[in-house]
């Protein structure tokens, strides 16, 4: 159905990461959420007054808070989509993430609640009235939330959102629900247990783990978060192609939302190259990365002294001892500067979070392996964490 209509609602629909394709995707199917909750939340409603089930009725407000989940995707994605503004120089595209985070959110209180009714039922047992109007209903609404759990997943993945991914789970999550419901209405029937309550507790602990995730996909880019490892290595493959550049480091990468992503990076360079051509060949790294991953880059350049052998053979020296302390260690932006009677040592060391060595510790070792290998050299050494 959505594929339906977004092939004679979307021009270019088969374009996901264009910009205003991935608006339409996302209001498109906030529509479709809004109609077909709506639709199982009356059908839900009516069997549930009819059964005198708590965990019926339940279920039939969790599918209309999934309505205004599903209106509140829609008017993420259309403010998402405005264009950037003088108060928002780099645009609004992280409301997405707050969308998607209000609907989490959403999901959880209704957890809350559901918690509540079905702990009153526990304590007041009443009995379920056995309609075979229940029995189709429910079938029904599990065969939709499968149905819309399929789409928010397979467009969310497409258009690389957030929020969809949020939808998504929230459908299956209620999936999940409408079964377990099923199931205790048919014991109630056939069995004469009264387990409506417990079920319903169970359906509430489900769907608060499902708004605690889908909350936990949203908060982690609001907050930034590490590039995903397929960008990045695409852009060490763009960067590195050019011959002109010898290597690159200290790749910082920020998010704005979809299709609103910054980067910036050191490349090193030839110190005696042409300063004119290498501008140039950045200038085209630069461009070419916004053609191709569709990023605004902005490169620093770094020049080494590539063909000096007394250089290569320290900075393999410095490399090899880093990697005895730990492998995770790289160094960049390694230069000697030769002074009147001594010699100045310059670099700069990546240590990622993961590595538990002390920065001080770090500098230390190093310094005392230059005293003893190379008396009359000064090490000047940075620390960036990466």
């Amino acid at each position: 159905m959505i594929n339906f209509f977004a092939k004679h609602w979307i021009p270019d629909y088969r374009e996901y990461q264009d910009c205003h394709v991935r608006q339409r995707y996302g209001i498109l199917c906030g529509i479709v959420g809004i109609c077909l909750n709506i639709f199982l939340f009356g059908g839900k409603l009516f069997v549930g007054w009819l059964s005198n089930s708590i965990a019926i009725m339940a279920d039939a407000f969790n599918n209309l808070s999934d309505a205004g989940s599903s209106l509140i995707l829609l008017f993420g994605f259309r403010l998402a989509g405005q264009k950037p503004d003088p108060e928002h120089p780099f645009g609004h595209g992280r409301l997405e993430y707050v969308a998607g985070l209000i609907v989490s959110v959403i999901i959880m209180v209704m957890a809350v609640e559901l918690m509540r009714s079905s702990g009153e039922k526990i304590l007041h047992t009443e009995k379920v009235v056995w309609h075979t109007q229940t029995l189709v209903v429910l079938l029904v609404s599990v065969f939709v939330k499968l149905y819309m759990f399929a789409y928010n997943r397979s467009y969310g993945r497409k258009i690389a959102s957030a929020a969809m991914g949020a939808t998504a789970l929230d459908s299956i999550s209620d999936a999940v629900a409408t079964i377990v419901v099923l199931l205790s209405t048919v014991v109630s029937h056939f069995a004469g247990i009264q387990i409506d309550g417990i079920c319903g507790m169970f359906v509430g602990i489900f769907i608060m783990y499902a708004g605690i995730c889908a909350a936990r996909d949203t908060i982690d880019p609001l907050l930034g978060q590490q590039a995903e490892e397929g960008f990045v290595e695409k852009v060490h493959e763009i960067v590195l192609s050019r011959k002109e550049i010898l290597g690159m480091h200290d790749l910082v990468v920020h998010n704005y939302g979809p299709g609103r992503i910054m980067l910036s990076l050191h490349a090193e360079v030839p110190v005696d190259g042409s300063l004119v051509e290498l501008h140039e060949v950045i200038d085209e790294v630069e461009h070419q990365l916004s053609k191709e991953l569709g990023c605004s880059a902005v490169i620093h350049i770094d020049p080494i002294w590539a063909s000096d052998e007394e250089t290569q053979r320290m900075k393999k020296e410095m490399e090899a001892d880093l990697k005895l302390m730990d492998p995770s260690l790289s160094l960049h932006d390694f230069r000697i500067v030769r002074c009147t009677g001594h010699m100045k040592l310059f670099f700069d060391i990546q240590e990622p979070y993961s590595c538990r060595i002390d920065e001080r510790e770090l500098v230390q070792r190093l310094k005392k392996h230059v005293e003893e290998n190379h008396p009359g050299v000064e090490l000047i050494v940075y620390v960036d964490r990466i």
